[in-house]
């Protein structure tokens, strides 16, 4: 699988916080149904996002997605517990949307970012008021909540994740670039 060509988005992703970036063919990326179930009944922002479940693509569909590319570009960050953990997720998830934009702008017109974690761009997220999304241009859902195993993903991927012992551990997270 050629790479040399994203190489300079690897890059980017490096100055930009990521400790690790590296190309792989999106049919490393496991999905499984079992995935939304930690979103459904373990985490309390359930149903109150967009970029939540049951408002995401199912595991089937992020599969078929998955399926329409080549390569993609899986992203890992080291998050120690700081105080400024939050504005350092924003930061990067920042540096990955602009760069979905930057590949697009660059001939990759299928390029699509999926982030970690919950979206960070709203204190509070317009659909629990019924509204739009605020910032539907900027918004990406996380790999979790489409029905991708990250841990597995990871794993298959040569990378390091393990779930947390306690909150002060360093968090291992991961994002995935769908590219063409």
């Amino acid at each position: 699988m050629q790479h040399t060509d994203l190489e300079k988005y690897c890059a980017t992703a490096l100055a930009g916080g990521a400790s690790e970036a590296k190309v792989i063919h999106p049919g490393s990326v496991v999905t499984a149904p079992w995935v939304r179930l930690k979103c459904q009944f373990g985490c309390p922002l359930y149903g109150k996002g967009y970029c939540c479940p049951p408002d995401t693509p199912t595991p089937e569909q992020t599969r078929a997605v998955l399926d329409c590319y080549n390569r993609a570009i899986l992203f890992h960050i080291e998050m120690p517990h700081i105080d400024e953990r939050e504005k350092r997720y924003r930061e990067f998830f920042d540096t990955l949307v602009d760069l979905e934009g930057e590949m697009f702008k660059d001939g990759y017109y299928k390029a699509f970012v999926f982030l970690a974690g919950p979206c960070r761009l709203c204190k509070k997220c317009a659909k629990i008021e019924d509204k739009p999304c605020n910032n539907l241009y900027r918004a990406r859902p996380c790999m979790e909540s489409c029905g991708m195993d990250v841990y597995q993903s990871a794993r298959d991927n040569g990378f390091f994740i393990q779930p947390l012992s306690n909150h002060s551990d360093t968090q291992n997270e991961y994002c995935l670039m769908l590219v063409d």
